[in-house]
């Protein structure tokens, strides 16, 4: 989003949207420190390396795995912000009503891919547990991160279902303000 008064417009006022935003902000501070800490670790592991050939033990796959864990603590916040990349370079002649249907079918569609993709994670972390597969380096199980980035996920499908009921009250707004006549101003 490149406007910032846009910005400012989409963040919800009403107490469950507050309650929402400040959740997925704090998934979004904790997937910062993830990404510090991710940061610390491949400095020491990357120095430890050059000077002394020792680098962390299983720092490859440890950064692969808390990697994709901060990417799913940042997905709702994005969404509740509306901070995903739009292009509406096809769209900028739209009337408005147009323009919030075609961002409620956005918002609709990637409601579809995140339940989809939720409930294909599930069934890969029991497919993991099952399979008990460990990190080489570690007696670290792969599907222990999972349930966490489920909940991501189920906070990501609320701030989802949220942002589609904005967007359809948005788009009942427009087409009244449609039918009422040219707006002054």
């Amino acid at each position: 989003m490149t406007d910032p008064q846009a910005a400012d417009d989409a963040r919800p006022t009403d107490p469950v949207g507050r309650a929402l935003l400040q959740t997925t902000k704090a998934l979004a501070i904790v997937g910062g420190m993830i990404c510090t800490a991710l940061a610390l670790m491949v400095t020491v592991s990357v120095t430890g390396r050059y000077l002394f050939s020792t680098p962390i033990r299983g720092d490859f796959d440890l950064l692969a795995i808390f990697t994709g864990v901060a990417i799913f603590t940042f997905l709702p916040y994005c969404q509740m912000v509306r901070g995903n990349v739009i292009v509406d370079f096809f769209t900028n002649n739209l009337a408005p009503s147009k323009k919030a249907a075609l961002d409620a079918f956005g918002t609709f569609l990637y409601l579809v891919i995140a339940v989809l993709f939720t409930w294909r994670l599930y069934e890969g972390m029991l497919q993991f547990r099952a399979s008990g597969e460990v990190i080489a380096s570690y007696d670290f199980y792969r599907w222990w991160t999972v349930p966490f980035n489920l909940l991501c996920m189920t906070v990501l499908i609320l701030a989802i279902a949220y942002t589609l009921v904005r967007d359809i009250k948005t788009v009942i707004e427009q087409i009244r303000s449609a039918a009422s006549g040219p707006s002054k101003g």
